[in-house]
């Protein structure tokens, strides 16, 4: 069985096309979050979804307040203990 991870595209304010491998998901206090990496480098980001009930597409921003971030890769941590955030 060939177990190939989700993966989405971007696209960046500037239109460019970014694509990432969605690792795990997670939703806390009514906010969905994702863990995400790019196939060019190696690290992973935690993204936001910040769309309105209105929006017709998800709308993302990376995750960059340092509680939030910490609690949020808390958890991931949890979910995935063999992928390293750091």
């Amino acid at each position: 069985m060939n177990n190939k991870p989700d993966e989405i595209t971007f696209i960046t304010e500037e239109g460019e096309e970014v694509l990432f491998r969605v690792l795990e998901q997670t939703r806390l206090g009514g906010i969905d979050y994702l863990l995400v990496s790019t196939e060019v480098e190696d690290e992973a980001l935690i993204l936001k979804d910040i769309s309105q009930a209105t929006d017709e597409e998800a709308i993302y921003n990376i995750v960059d307040d340092d509680k939030e971030l910490e609690l949020v890769a808390g958890i991931f941590n949890e979910l995935l203990d063999d992928i390293e955030l750091d």
